[in-house]
């Protein structure tokens, strides 16, 4: 892998899940920041969740957005080198391309993104 790889979009009814998933393109290091961004035609892209490779449990380390805070839950797996975001209670606002951020010495490296469409 030369860039992280999104999987598990997909088109999901309103107050449905969804669990995304992204594979670095190396080893998460300490150093390294997982995030999740999201952007919809028309408008900026923007943080949904991240996390810090120094996390080993819990949710420090982690960051939310006010909108998604309370269902949407970011997780690390160092061993699989593997950033998860499940997502409950979706919303129709919730569409978007997610995009995975692989951030190393302050050089971001971009997945291409997995698209998640939420329906009415």
């Amino acid at each position: 892998q030369v860039q992280p790889v999104e999987s598990g979009g997909g088109l999901v009814q309103a107050g449905g899940s969804l669990r995304l998933s992204c594979v670095a393109s190396r080893s998460i290091l300490s150093s390294t920041t997982m995030g999740w961004f999201r952007q919809a035609p028309g408008k900026q892209r923007e943080l949904v969740a991240s996390i810090r490779g120094s996390t080993l449990d819990g949710n420090l380390g982690t960051r939310y957005a006010d909108f998604v805070k309370g269902r949407f839950t970011i997780a690390l797996d160092k061993a699989e080198r593997t950033v998860y975001l499940q997502m409950s209670s979706l919303k129709p606002e919730d569409t978007g391309l997610y995009s995975c951020l692989e951030r190393r010495r302050n050089y971001d490296y971009w997945g291409q993104g997995t698209q998640v469409t939420v329906s009415s």
